[in-house]
């Protein structure tokens, strides 16, 4: 069975909530480029939830005007 959208955005979301945690780490032991590394992973997972979830609230809004 499919994921459902919602899921999705959440499952994103974690993602881009590990590699900020995974970024601190790295950026504590002073290794500031694997900390550049997973800030980056982390601001795409969280624009791929924004964009999903932009997605799904027009779905919603189309589907409501009908």
């Amino acid at each position: 069975m499919p994921q459902s959208p919602h899921n999705r955005i959440a499952e994103l979301h974690n993602f881009a909530a590990h590699a900020h945690a995974a970024a601190a780490v790295a950026h504590g032991k002073g290794d500031h480029l694997s900390a550049h590394e997973l800030t980056k992973q982390a601001h795409e997972h969280s624009m791929n939830a924004y964009k999903l979830s932009e997605e799904l609230a027009t779905k919603a809004a189309t589907v409501s005007k009908s």
